[in-house]
């Protein structure tokens, strides 16, 4: 028998093994992020789960410093100071495969909340929600804004150079000009680039209102009930909410112009079931129970100072933030409301963690489990938003999307998105999302016909 013919089907046996092997270590790879954080005094995590023949084949280096039990598999100290790592894997000590920089962050600590709140939004301008023809004295429609090029979710700045802040402001000065027969000059901020533009736009007297109008439908503010995810005594910074507010008809952000949260009372559940989320049914206290500004509106939530702490808290004391990396697949605990001002704690699970995704409000798939909360509320439920998820004794993140088929299931924002967007920690990534369905019930009151 020739052997030398039979070496290569051994041969490509081996590699096709060896190829196996490794594909899982390389996908996995490919999914750790390139930038990480981690608190002072806490691990990092680079465990591959391979099998033990293998793990020794792959290397990670600390700024170039190989660690002598710093191997696949197992998870080590990354430093004692805050700073900036370097951390590189190398297969067979040679070949690189993975580049990351891992910042260590001091120790952040906050109150979590769980308190229904009242949030109160003035927009910068006001914001085209709709089109609404205009019918002349000879039955004649028109639109004249949209032949302008004006379109939905863009926002009306000035008028005549004259700034505008409420429709019934809008709405009025559109009908006084309008009588001396001659075009407006407006100005708008594009939904899309968000840069003002300038057009022209000829006023029609309508029939219908009797009034002078450009054929749009428009709205100034926006109120509804959401819930406070953390705030730290010292600087009496806060965070609530989780996602972006977003103007209901157009789902487009508002730009704030001024707003505010106070306290809320929950009266009452709508119980939410597949295709038909519930919602919490809640009323405004006033500023005696909770205040505060609200400064910032991202994809994260809603951030700002309190001038009026909150009465009821569930934790009394601080506790430590989680980075993302830190969060992992199991049970976790939520605060949340359902009646009164009364702060309750309910099961979940974590079933899915995506440290590497865009602060968008997705870093986690969660379910409801506990029977209470599920018999109360079927599930995740509009105004739940902003409570804080807590887990192994940390805040990781809070609720912030509810999935229309499957109530008991949604999204969740980590919390170290969160401390980036309220300026608590240096921002590292961020991404734009608009969901058709949030979890702050937005009031479709203040529509008016221009």
């Amino acid at each position: 028998m020739d052997y030398r013919k039979n070496k290569t089907p051994l041969f490509f046996m081996v590699v096709i093994f060896l190829g196996l092997c490794l594909q899982l270590p390389f996908q996995t790879l490919k999914k750790l992020p390139v930038h990480q954080r981690v608190s002072v005094g806490e691990k990092l995590d680079f465990d591959l789960r391979l099998p033990k023949f293998l793990a020794h084949n792959f290397e990670f280096t600390i700024d170039g410093v190989k660690p002598s039990t710093f191997y696949l598999g197992d998870t080590t100290p990354v430093a004692a100071t805050p700073g900036e790592l370097e951390v590189k894997v190398k297969l067979f000590g040679l070949i690189p495969l993975r580049y990351m920089t891992v910042s260590v962050v001091p120790e952040v600590r906050v109150i979590p909340g769980g308190q229904a709140i009242g949030v109160l939004v003035e927009s910068e301008g006001v914001m085209v929600v709709g089109r609404s023809a205009v019918v002349d004295e000879k039955g004649v429609r028109h639109n004249p804004a949209a032949e302008a090029g004006v379109e939905l979710g863009d926002v009306l700045i000035k008028v005549n150079g004259e700034k505008v802040e409420t429709e019934s402001q809008v709405r009025d000065l559109i009908n006084k000009l309008g009588q001396d027969g001659k075009p407006l000059n407006m100005e708008f901020k594009d939904r899309h680039s968000q840069e003002i533009y300038k057009t022209i736009i000829k006023p029609i007297y309508c029939s219908e209102t009797k009034r002078y109008r450009i054929g749009l439908f428009v709205r100034d503010s926006t109120a509804g009930v959401g819930t406070m995810t953390f705030y730290d005594p010292q600087t009496r910074a806060y965070g609530a909410l989780g996602h972006i507010i977003s103007d209901i008809d157009t789902c487009q952000p508002i730009n704030l112009n001024r707003g505010k949260i106070i306290g809320a009372r929950i009266e009452g559940i709508r119980m939410g079931k597949k295709g038909q989320p519930g919602e919490k049914l809640g009323v405004f206290r006033g500023e005696d129970d909770i205040s505060g500004n609200i400064i910032k509106n991202t994809n994260c939530g809603i951030f700002g100072k309190l001038t009026k702490e909150p009465n009821n808290t569930y934790e009394k004391e601080t506790i430590p933030v989680a980075m993302a990396q830190e969060v992992k697949e199991g049970p976790a605990e939520i605060y949340t409301v359902l009646q009164g001002d009364k702060i309750e704690k309910f099961a979940i699970e974590i079933q899915q963690v995506h440290p590497q995704g865009r602060s968008e409000g997705k870093g986690m798939i969660i379910k409801i489990v506990d029977p209470k909360l599920l018999q109360k509320t079927g599930g995740i439920v509009q105004g739940m938003s902003g409570s804080p998820i807590i887990q192994n004794g940390k805040l990781v993140g809070a609720v912030t999307h509810v999935f229309v088929n499957d109530p008991s299931r949604g999204y969740g924002v980590f919390a170290e998105w969160m401390l980036y967007d309220s300026g608590t920690l240096p921002k590292q990534l961020s991404g734009r999302n608009c969901e058709k369905l949030t979890l702050l019930e937005i009031s479709p009151a203040k529509l008016a016909k221009i």
